[in-house]
């Protein structure tokens, strides 16, 4: 039985993906938006930002901070900066609901304050782990409390001094290189970063459009802390990770040929885009141009027959918020699939190997979970059965909002309906995913309780 607040996704079988859409902008440059602009001095005019909830948190929390934001208004949103040393004690825990994103970035920015904070979140975020990022802001000097399993809420003590640190992830991780480049601004001397592969650079690029001197050698960044950011003019594009929904779908629907407008192609995120090349999708990049400091263009996508790969280790961090819609593509595809070095997705909003793992066997698919991956044979997708009441076999999504999405999609090529519970979070990466996919052709419904 659903739970009352539960939200389920209802999909009908089949369906062909056609036209021209817009997703929402990018949740990843959305947060660091308002992160900078909130720091800067004068004003920051910002068009394309995200209203999704785990955005509206960072915004939110800059706003208990006493930094005077207008909007957002149709994705406009006009911050008033503070400057770097304005920020203000607010009145409570700063709430971050389900953003890991706002949880480990501010936990860098703030370490360096001159103000005790507590930042919270729900109950899966609060299950995340942080250590990742307070430990080595801890080598900075910070003072950070966590729970003995080192997970929030976090309560972050003021210290009379951030110290610059040259670190090198363990991990590849674009929320710890962020967040210790945030910590880096106020800390005394060069704060370095080095990664052990790519990944997401949207942080280096923004703090460059504020005027912030940011440097790069090979696999290391560095900046120097006590300077200034400047107000300034930013446009969000499309999110690519919103845009990979569209992406398999199209690539796994007969007949589909669907154009993305505006998506951003920042080269530490197209990796869904050369997987699926490389499974033999059929993708054209159209009038490529720059927005906001972030490359930018119209994606088209037509139905092609998959083949099943090994996906190269390499693209891995460049996908890893695309790869539980990827599983649904090798699940479309001749053959078998391969994936291995995506231990990561194991503490993301859900366990997103098993998760998906468990899903697609409902779906009749057979997928084998490794300890960092996954294993996929292709073939015929089956249906989680009559969709039509409230008490229909489902596929859990675990309020995970990649999940879900990702099993609506399956729904393309199912031989029946599928139905998908605790799909609520869907809201706080892309508002109206329900009326855009149906828009394009997706036949799918949504219903509480």
């Amino acid at each position: 039985m659903a739970h009352p607040s539960d939200t389920r996704y209802l999909v009908a079988p089949g369906g062909t993906l056609r036209g021209r859409l817009r997703v929402p902008g990018d949740k990843s440059i959305s947060h660091r938006s308002i992160m900078l602009a909130a720091i800067a001095e004068g004003e920051t005019r910002i068009s394309g930002f995200l209203e999704g909830a785990d955005a509206l948190a960072t915004l939110n929390a800059f706003r208990r901070m006493g930094v005077r934001i207008e909007g957002p208004d149709g994705g406009e949103v006009r911050v008033q900066g503070v400057g770097m040393r304005g920020l203000q004690s607010p009145d409570g825990p700063l709430d971050m609901g389900n953003s890991g994103t706002s949880m480990r970035l501010l936990s860098g920015l703030l370490a360096g304050q001159a103000f005790p904070v507590t930042l919270v979140g729900d109950g899966s975020l609060s299950k995340r782990p942080m250590r990742r990022v307070t430990e080595p802001l801890a080598q900075m000097g910070a003072r950070i409390g966590t729970t003995e399993g080192g997970t929030a809420p976090l309560d972050l003590a003021p210290v009379a001094r951030l110290t610059g640190l040259d670190y090198t992830m363990p991990v590849a991780s674009a929320q710890v290189k962020s967040s210790l480049l945030l910590a880096g601004l106020y800390a005394e001397g060069e704060t370095c970063v080095t990664e052990p592969a790519p990944t997401r650079d949207h942080t280096e690029r923004m703090l460059t459009a504020f005027g912030y001197s940011v440097r790069r050698h090979a696999a290391k960044v560095c900046l120097t802390g006590g300077g200034r950011l400047t107000g300034c003019r930013l446009t969000i594009p499309a999110d690519i990770s919103s845009a990979a929904f569209f992406l398999v779908g199209a690539s796994i629907a007969p007949g589909s040929d669907l154009i993305l407008e505006g998506v951003g192609i920042n080269p530490t995120r197209v990796g869904v885009i050369n997987i699926l090349r490389a499974m033999g999708g059929d993708i054209e990049l159209m009038d490529r141009r720059t927005a906001g400091g972030e490359p930018v263009a119209d994606i088209r996508v037509r139905h092609a027959p998959l083949r099943g790969i090994r996906i190269p280790v390499d693209q891995v961090p460049l996908a890893i918020d695309e790869l539980p819609v990827l599983f649904i593509a090798a699940a479309c595809a001749e053959g078998e699939t391969v994936l291995t070095g995506a231990e990561e997705l194991r503490v993301k909003e859900s366990d997103r190997i098993q998760v998906m793992a468990d899903g697609l066997a409902k779906l009749g698919v057979c997928a084998e979970p490794l300890p960092d991956g996954m294993r996929i044979f292709g073939g015929a997708l089956g249906s989680t059965g009559d969709a039509d009441t409230i008490d229909a076999p489902s596929i859990d999504a675990h309020g995970d909002h990649r999940i879900a999405m990702s099993f609506a999609i399956a729904a393309l090529r199912a031989s029946g309906p599928v139905a998908i519970r605790d799909c609520a979070n869907v809201e706080t990466s892309f508002p109206g995913f329900v009326e855009l996919a149906g828009s394009a052709g997706l036949s799918i419904q949504a219903t509480r309780g």
